[in-house]
């Protein structure tokens, strides 16, 4: 019985020093969890924002081109701040929202041609873009070519009709602009070169900057100049990408220019198509508030103001 009793008595403090090992290495294995899961969220995000810091700067340039030449033109007088108010974010805004969601079923072919190795289809890819976006542009120039009438049908003041009808003209080069633009940036972003768009954002807007100071205050163009400047810094950017693009920054994926570009556009078009009109929905309802706006008394600082917010 003693013997036993021993036992039994010698069997706890091991017992019990088990259980404080078992305790201590979950514990252990809890930490582990913990750092690894620390060390694969810090890795994941430093990939994700290699690619959405670039994006992001880029999609804020390109705003705040526009933002400046509203600037600009504010200091002009308040008739001018609305013309440019409501050729850019009504005119141009109906037309950007169909064409950048026609170019975004580039994002789909690309992305899946470059997870498949297929590099030189991203190249065929952009270019039969070019082509549906250009045609498209050469569809919508009447909204361009007959705003004024346009405007005032929808019950703009006509004064403001007049003056963003003349804005609008001045922004044609700009609409043709983005039918290479858009695909330009799609695909450099398949390839996860944002960065390249970032850099080359930065300088259209330095180059914006310049350009409208120049415009308004030295040249003393008005508010025609005013609207001329995002001609000038858009098309810089699409220089700049294309440059990048034919002069060596994209051997895999751009091989030059193809008549395979010219093959299975009618299927590229229903697909660009579907992409517009879904963007085309989320983007409009924006551009609508403003024609509303210029139906209140006194539309233009209703218009201005709108503008700005």
């Amino acid at each position: 019985m003693s013997s036993s009793r021993a036992l039994e008595d010698a069997k706890v403090p091991l017992l019990d020093n088990l259980a404080s090992t078992v305790r201590s290495n979950d514990g252990q294995d809890v930490d582990d969890q913990d750092q690894y899961l620390a060390r694969r969220f810090w890795i994941e995000s430093k990939k994700l924002w290699h690619i959405v810091g670039p994006s992001i700067f880029s999609r804020i340039t390109s705003y705040s081109m526009v933002v400046i030449t509203q600037a600009f033109a504010g200091h002009l007088g308040d008739l001018e701040l609305a013309g440019i108010s409501i050729a850019t974010n009504v005119i141009l805004g109906f037309d950007l929202g169909l064409l950048l969601g026609m170019a975004s079923a580039l994002e789909t072919l690309c992305g899946q041609a470059f997870g498949a190795k297929k590099y030189y289809m991203l190249g065929v890819y952009m270019q039969r873009s070019w082509i549906v976006l250009f045609v498209c542009c050469v569809l919508l120039l009447p909204l361009y070519l007959c705003a004024s009438p346009f405007l005032k049908l929808l019950g703009q003041p006509p004064e403001v009709a007049e003056l963003s009808g003349l804005v609008a003209m001045w922004l044609i080069p700009l609409h043709f602009c983005c039918a290479f633009q858009f695909p330009l940036q799609r695909f450099l972003q398949s390839q996860m070169k944002a960065g390249v768009i970032a850099w080359v954002s930065l300088l259209a807007l330095v180059v914006h900057v310049i350009v409208s100071w120049l415009f308004v205050y030295k040249l003393k163009l008005g508010v025609v100049g005013t609207a001329a400047t995002l001609n000038f810094s858009w098309w810089v950017l699409v220089f700049g990408l294309l440059a990048y693009t034919i002069c060596g920054g994209c051997p895999l994926t751009w091989t030059g220019f193809s008549t395979e570009a010219f093959s299975g556009l009618w299927e590229f078009v229903k697909l660009s198509v579907a992409s517009g009109v879904m963007l085309c929905l989320e983007n409009w309802y924006y551009r609508v508030l403003v024609l509303m706006t210029g139906n209140l008394k006194n539309a233009e600082i209703a218009v201005d103001a709108l503008s700005i917010w």
